[in-house]
């Protein structure tokens, strides 16, 4: 790399291409810079601080993967659509490392919410969902049950996990098919309580009208 046109965008650009290399948490200001030939110092007129950095690689690496999952759904709905969700998901962990621990970072509440990839995400992903016919708080759960299964799955992939001679590729497509007959199938909250707090008003009715205990 050259020093000469080094702007912002370049440099969150090779820090992001560096997480994929070799991890989003051994990204450093000086490694950065040691990659660009300058000095750390060059690196502080366009980026405050290593948080600054890794938060702008964070909302970069979130933009491109919210982009590979929108391009991947569009037009699609229901199985169809979790189906090329996961995928996209699935590949992007996978190829591109780096990036994809970043979107795990846990950044300023105030920043995610001027993020466009971050309400592009919930969008996409809230669309999927109510496909299923699913609304708070069932969307809320539904959307952590995916999160963690599709988080889970990557990590123990890309570590080499799964030692077992079952092809990983058709265990990823028979865990997808679980989840969409899960959501298919999912056990409504708001009925749950509803169906509770009726039972609870039998049980109070059935006990107003019980004779009393003999004394």
């Amino acid at each position: 790399m050259v020093r000469a046109g080094l702007t912002a965008e370049r440099v969150v650009e090779a820090a992001a291409d560096l997480a994929d290399s070799i991890g989003f948490d051994k990204v450093t200001i000086s490694a950065l810079a040691r990659g660009f030939g300058v000095k750390d110092a060059s690196l502080y007129s366009h980026v405050r601080n290593l948080n600054d950095l890794r938060t702008r690689v964070a909302l970069l690496a979130a933009g491109e993967f919210i982009d590979r999952i929108g391009a991947a759904v569009v037009g699609r709905a229901g199985k169809d659509a979790l189906v090329a969700f996961a995928g996209a998901y699935r590949s992007f962990a996978l190829e591109r490392p780096g990036r994809y621990e970043a979107t795990q970072m846990r950044i300023d509440p105030a920043v995610a919410a001027r993020s466009s990839a971050y309400h592009r995400t919930i969008e996409t992903t809230g669309a999927m969902l109510r496909a299923y016919g699913l609304a708070e708080p069932d969307l809320t759960d539904a959307v952590r049950l995916l999160r963690s299964t599709f988080h889970g799955y990557c990590a123990l992939e890309a570590s080499g996990g799964f030692g077992a001679p079952r092809d990983v590729q058709t265990s990823w497509e028979r865990s997808v098919e679980a989840l969409h007959f899960l959501l298919e199938h999912w056990p409504s909250a708001t009925n749950k309580n509803k169906d509770e707090q009726e039972q609870g008003g039998e049980r109070w009715l059935t006990a107003r009208h019980r004779p009393a205990p003999a004394v």
